[in-house]
Order: structure tokens, then C-alpha cells, then sequence
């Protein structure tokens, strides 16, 4: 977590993307912060007592309890991963055990680290590929310096990406460690790796082949046996580790499934999974295949509508392993609106860009914008209330058959006012069609 992310700071930037709830976003931001600040002390012994105060968020759906956790873990470059306490069952049982969360998790880490190593080594290797192709098209000791540098531009920029070169093939490698690289589209992936599975597959074993291959394909195997040669997957394990242990986050979604229920026949199965949760937060050791971790210093968020229970419903213990209760407030018609506008990258922004690319400029005016916001609040009350994920659905009623109709002859100019929002749902259309807005 960097130095300059202080409470104030990391609210700010939740701010541009959640509206509302600032008990929520000022309660997780200090928790994110006494992440660091116990990182800053020296004693050891005393280090290790102080644990991270975990978070239960209580409210329904859509009002933002995933997005803040997933904004916080993208915020500091945390070990992330989301998981729904309904999947799991007590152990004994046949379903997914609760260690599974912690074992996701370190993989998730793991394949990030893996996957930033990949891409450094990639730039790393890049130019000497390059200059080994060079080679293979046009023999350096025929040409002088200038036509050199020309030819490796060329090269760059995809002008011989069709021409076929030969290169060496050994057989004897090992079960590659790091995918075939995307180079454009799926299929230009699997024409690489179909090309690859052929040669590692046409001749007997150890001999040198020599085989041609397309320039383009040429460099990324060329790039990917040297990367799969210099790569050391072990060194990043014990990273992986240090990184979860201590910067961790686990989101619990649905935590009030597991509750509890006054005349609830399944009360035995949910106290099962909530005995198997709570040592994995009171702190216990998992046994990955990247080495054991310790979870006392990961941090768990937990979040439940708690519509037919309570938090006190859960387990004293478990309670106990959440000190800071917060709840979200149900959203508004004005924060739905400030989503649809205030937000970075929010939706109305992402349809624009999205018809840009086929040459329509869209755009919404402020009617619009506030019956879209009214629309939702409305489907809402009727059917099911979940939230902003309303919008969308709006949105895309309204867009469906500009959408379907683009790319049009030439470059069109749409203006989405508000009798186009109330012509797609009137009152009539709502009530005969409700079955098109239930998720």
C-alpha cells in the first residue's frame, strides 16, 4: 500500500466510482489504513497481535458493497477474490470446503505475479527476438547499418508479418510453464499454438528441426521459448505468499445466508459453515499448493442484505471476528442520476464509446437522463429492488434497437431525450411486460 494513501485520500478515490454510503467507504478506508500503519511498527511481538478489524456491510443489493471492496483491492494492488458464503458446506458434507477461499485466493495472486513477470521478460527478450528475425530474413553481412534499422522497423511495424522464415526446433522441450502469446485476435492465438502443437509433434526426439513459420508466429514462439527458458515460477511462490498474508482481502457475500433463521429447518448446516469460517478469520494456517499460509492478516469484508435475520443472528464468535458493523443506505433517484453522470466510466459513457466505434455519436440530455434514473427507482418498487444494476437494464431497453441498427450508411447523431426514455416505458408496457426486468 503506498505511504500517500491516507483515510481522506482513499475515500476520494471511491468516490469516483460510489455514490453515497461514507459510513461505509471512511470505515473501510481506516481499516485499509491501519493495514499500514501496522506495517510501520518495529516491535515484532506486537506486530503480530494487531489484527486487521474486519467489516461486516449490511444492506441490499446493488447499493455498492461489492464495488467498494473491489475499488479497495484495485486501489492498493491487493490479493482480491469475492466469494458467496452459500457455496460452502460444512466439512463432511459434499460441497466446497471454506480452505477453498484461501487457496483461490493465493492462485489469483500467484497467476497476476506470474503474468507481470511474463510481460517484463517479454520486453526484456523483445528487441533481441526482433534482431534474430532480422537475421532470418535478410542476412545482416549483405546489408549496411542503415538498412539494418530500416528492416528492424519493418519488422516492428508488421510488414513481414506474412513471410515465411525457418528456425530451429528442438522436441525435447519441456510442458510449457507460460501461455502462447495474443497477438490480435482468438483465432491468430490458436493458429500460433496449432503451429506449435504440429512441430512439437513432427519429428523424433532431441533432434534439431528446421521448420517454417510466418514472421508473426515466428517471434511470439521465438519470444515464448525464451521466456519459458529464463522464467523461475519457484521464486514467485514465497511472494504470492507475503502479498496474501499480508495485504489479503476476502469479500464474503450472502453472509446473512448462513445466519441463523427463526423456523429455518437448515439452522445445523449453516452453524456448520460458520464454525468452518471462523478459524479461517480468527487465523489459522492453509495449506496451499504454493506453500502454507497464514490468515490471521488478511482482511475480510463480509456483506449481507439481512433482510430476514440480523448480524446478531451469526455465531457469537464469528460476531465477534466482525467489530465494525456499517450499513449502506438504499439509493436514490438523485444517486441514480449522479451514477449516470458523476461516476468515472459510468454507463451512459460506456455506450457512447461502444456505438463510437460504429460511427454513432450518442448522447443523452438531462430529462433523459432523470427519467432514465425515475424508470429504475419505479422497476424497483414493482418487481425487485436491486439497486443500480437497474440501469443497465434501462439503458439497454432504450439503446436496443439503435444498437441492433448501427453501423448505419454514414457517421449518425443521436439524441436521447426524455419522450424517447418515456415512449419505451410507459406505465402500460411496464406493467404487461414486468417479466423482462425480473433478473
Amino acid at each position: 500500500m503506498k505511504e500517500n494513501l491516507i483515510p481522506k485520500k482513499i475515500v476520494e478515490e471511491l468516490n469516483k466510482y460510489i455514490i453515497s454510503q461514507e459510513d461505509a467507504k471512511r470505515n473501510v478506508a481506516i481499516s485499509l489504513r491501519n493495514r499500514y500503519r501496522r506495517k510501520q511498527i518495529s516491535d515484532i511481538k506486537l506486530k503480530n497481535e494487531i489484527t486487521p478489524k474486519n467489516i461486516i456491510l449490511i444492506g441490499p443489493t446493488g447499493v455498492g458493497k461489492t464495488e467498494i471492496a473491489r475499488r479497495l483491492a484495485v486501489l492498493t494492488d491487493s490479493p482480491f477474490i469475492k466469494v458467496e458464503a452459500t457455496k460452502y458446506t460444512e466439512v463432511g458434507y459434499v460441497g466446497k470446503d471454506v480452505e477453498s477461499m484461501i487457496k483461490d485466493l493465493v492462485s489469483i495472486t500467484f497467476n497476476k505475479l506470474k503474468s507481470k513477470k511474463i510481460e517484463i521478460l517479454r520486453e526484456k527478450y523483445k528487441e533481441s527476438i526482433f534482431c534474430k528475425v532480422a537475421k532470418l530474413i535478410k542476412p545482416y553481412d549483405t546489408i549496411n547499418l542503415n538498412e539494418k534499422n530500416t528492416l528492424f522497423e519493418e519488422i516492428k511495424s508488421g510488414k513481414y508479418d506474412l513471410q515465411e522464415i525457418e528456425i530451429e526446433k528442438h522436441q525435447n522441450i519441456d510442458t510449457p510453464v507460460v501461455e502462447v502469446f495474443a497477438t490480435g485476435n482468438d483465432s491468430s492465438e490458436d493458429g500460433v499454438k496449432g503451429i506449435i502443437d504440429n512441430i512439437m509433434n513432427s519429428f523424433p526426439g532431441g533432434k534439431k528441426k528446421i521448420v517454417k513459420m510466418n514472421v508473426k508466429n515466428a517471434i511470439e514462439y521465438l519470444l515464448k521459448a525464451e521466456i519459458e527458458e529464463n522464467i523461475d515460477l519457484e521464486e514467485l511462490k514465497p511472494i504470492a505468499i507475503q502479498k496474501v498474508q499480508e495485504d489479503g482481502i476476502v469479500f464474503i457475500d450472502e453472509i446473512d445466508k448462513i445466519a441463523e433463521r427463526e423456523g429455518s429447518h437448515n439452522d445445523v448446516s449453516r452453524q456448520g459453515v460458520q464454525r468452518d469460517i471462523l478459524p479461517i478469520i480468527e487465523g489459522t494456517t492453509v495449506m496451499t499448493k504454493y506453500g502454507a499460509i497464514k490468515t490471521e492478516h488478511i482482511l475480510f469484508i463480509a456483506a449481507g442484505a439481512f433482510t430476514q435475520s440480523s448480524p446478531s443472528d451469526l455465531m457469537a464468535e464469528l460476531q465477534g471476528r466482525f467489530p465494525i458493523k456499517v450499513r449502506l443506505n438504499s439509493l436514490t433517484k438523485d444517486d441514480f442520476v449522479k451514477i449516470l453522470t458523476k461516476i468515472d466510466f459510468n454507463l451512459l459513457t460506456q455506450y457512447k464509446e461502444l456505438l463510437k466505434t460504429d460511427n454513432v455519436n450518442l448522447s443523452f440530455t438531462n430529462g433523459a437522463i432523470d427519467e432514465i434514473a425515475e424508470v429504475a427507482i419505479d422497476l424497483n418498487e414493482e418487481i425487485e429492488n436491486i439497486g443500480a444494476r437497474r440501469l443497465s437494464g434501462v439503458i439497454e431497453k432504450i439503446l436496443n434497437d439503435i444498437m441492433f441498427e448501427a453501423p448505419y450508411d454514414k457517421e449518425t447523431t443521436i439524441k436521447i431525450g426524455k419522450k424517447d426514455v418515456v415512449k419505451v416505458f410507459n406505465y402500460s408496457f411496464v406493467e404487461e411486460n414486468l417479466d423482462d426486468y425480473i433478473l
